[in-house]
């Protein structure tokens, strides 16, 4: 059985755990719900769990908000989202999985909302209050999203993923009052081959300013960002485009990098996420599910599985026009203890060098890259045209540009370890093209776990170093490249590589580079994690 250490700051919600739903802030508290099953450590009796902060990172448990104990959400109270009214009302839709197996969609709203904590809930007496429209399957109906305003006052719209055949499908519904919709004639978009989108997200990013923006915001200067959780594959893919709201149509700016086809949020192990608007620090936040990596029966043994991740702030990328820019919110910086080890290494092609640490299972590290500029300029001669992180070989497969960069959750031989790299290679225009990638082949000796090579190409500007961020936590680690216009979460499960005996190293593997790494190191805390009730609150 592989060994799982988890609980710097990661939430470990135990039994079984899954999607991030409705997230919002209240009177002073942020609320995650979440999907989970209290009685196993795999899917079954889906609940909504329920857990409070102040700061994004130290967190109360609450007791589970919605069970399933109607007969529209029997089987399952799935995903949703909250809608926040100009009152202060909040509308919670979720979907419910029926005694009869058919998916619809469900209102809650709370018992009272002069409680900070949302305690209790209240669903609706008149649910479902929607139903499979016809030509939709009873299976094919799920996951609507927060709602935001329509171009008639009062009314408001959100989006329900689906599909007809292969084709995923974001159906759109106008409301007044939350109870009765209105299913609107086109949708509010359809990519084919794409299969069914589920959990999937709408909102807008501003193209001028560095805030995050409410989800009703429209206007100048503003872009809109379609995300679909694709059921087929289990991975979740965003694209950036223009939303026409009178005409109800998003368009995606370049086709080729439509949702689904395009860009991931991540390459690694990261599905079923969803954001919400935080009025206290006016920021779009964004939340993702991290599930296992080994099998179903590991997981009954140890008795849990699946965390969420690390709240990320998103931002649209100015400089590039087409990525996203995730990055862990600014809080997680709390639980850095002390002042930061600082290392400059000059690396050597072939040279690996051990950076030391206290605690190399729990860290913060920011590290950038200068490749010498003569053999950069070289690129033309470089080999590896088509290079791709998944089928390279990992970071052991040596070119004349890579792979470099940083080697985490390592024991002290390297018979156990992670490498997280760049790898630069020619692109089908002779120019530079660089990859981020995050290499799991050696990461665990435990048997039955998945041992790939994640990862993308990443843009890298004229004048940009190679920069990454990691926050390593003993079996999960979440890379941000180049601030974040590239990440990967890795699911690990190291079985000699634990706890003291953690190492970590900067490396270079390049045949014809030298390269500089200057490294940050931060040693992290764990975050406070407690169980409800408390008298202290």
């Amino acid at each position: 059985m592989a060994i799982d250490l988890l609980g710097i700051f990661w939430i470990l919600i135990g039994c079984y755990s899954a999607d991030p739903n409705g997230p919002l802030y209240h009177k002073g508290w942020y609320h995650l719900f979440y999907q989970h099953n209290p009685d196993s450590a795999i899917w079954g009796n889906i609940t909504w769990g329920h857990a409070v902060s102040k700061d994004l990172i130290h967190w109360l448990y609450l007791p589970f908000a919605m069970v399933p104990d109607q007969w529209y959400d029997i089987n399952g109270v799935w995903t949703g989202s909250a809608t926040i009214l100009p009152d202060g009302q909040i509308m919670m839709l979720y979907t419910g999985d029926t005694d009869d197996y058919v998916q619809v969609q469900n209102l809650a709203y709370p018992a009272n909302l002069s409680d900070p904590l949302l305690l209790d809930w209240v669903k609706y007496k008149g649910n479902p209050v929607l139903v499979p429209p016809p030509g939709i399957g009873v299976k094919d109906f799920r996951d609507p999203t927060t709602a935001w305003t329509g171009p008639q006052n009062g009314q408001w719209l959100l989006t329900i993923g689906s599909k007809i055949g292969k084709t995923g499908i974001a159906l759109v519904y106008e409301t007044s009052n939350f109870t009765s919709f209105k299913l609107l004639d086109e949708v509010l978009h359809a990519v084919p081959g794409t299969g069914m989108w589920e959990c999937v997200d709408f909102y807008p990013v501003s193209t001028e300013k560095t805030n995050g923006l409410d989800t009703s915001y429209n206007g100048p200067g503003v872009k809109h960002v379609l995300k679909a959780s694709l059921d087929d594959n289990k991975q979740d893919h965003y694209a950036i485009g223009t939303y026409d709201l009178v005409k109800n149509k998003w368009t995606p700016d370049n086709p080729e990098l439509d949702c689904g086809i395009g860009l991931r949020l991540d390459y690694g192990k990261y599905y079923a996420s969803k954001t919400f608007y935080d009025p206290k620090k006016q920021r779009r936040v964004l939340w993702g599910w991290i599930g296992e990596t080994d099998s179903e029966s590991a997981d009954l043994q140890k008795g849990w599985a699946s965390v969420q991740s690390i709240p990320r702030t998103v931002l649209y990328d100015k400089k590039t026009g087409t990525h996203l820019l995730q990055w862990p919110v600014e809080e997680i910086e709390s639980l850095r203890a002390g002042d930061p080890i600082v290392k400059q290494v000059n690396l050597q092609p072939g040279s690996i060098e051990l950076l030391h640490v206290d605690s190399a299972a729990e860290l913060d590290i920011e590290a950038s890259f200068e490749v010498d500029k003569v053999a950069l300029q070289g690129i033309i001669e470089a080999d590896h045209v088509g290079f791709s992180c998944s089928t390279s070989g990992g970071a052991a497969s040596r070119g004349i540009l890579g792979p470099f960069g940083v080697v985490v959750i390592a024991d002290q031989t390297l018979s156990e370890l992670t490498p997280v790299y760049f790898y630069i290679s020619k692109g089908a225009d002779g120019r530079a093209e660089t990859h981020f990638c995050a290499d799991q082949t050696r990461s665990s000796k435990a048997p039955g776990v998945a041992k790939q090579v994640y990862g993308s190409s990443v843009p890298v500007l004229d004048g940009e170093k190679h920069s990454m961020r990691l926050l390593v936590d003993h079996s999960i680690v979440e890379s941000f490249a180049q601030g974040g216009r590239t990440v990967i979460t890795s699911r690990i499960y190291p079985t000699k590589a634990v706890n003291g005996a953690a190492r970590l190293f900067v490396f270079n593997n390049a045949t014809g580079a030298s390269v500089t790494a200057s490294v940050k190191i931060w040693s992290l805390e764990s975050a406070n994690i407690r169980s409800f009730p408390l008298q202290d609150l």
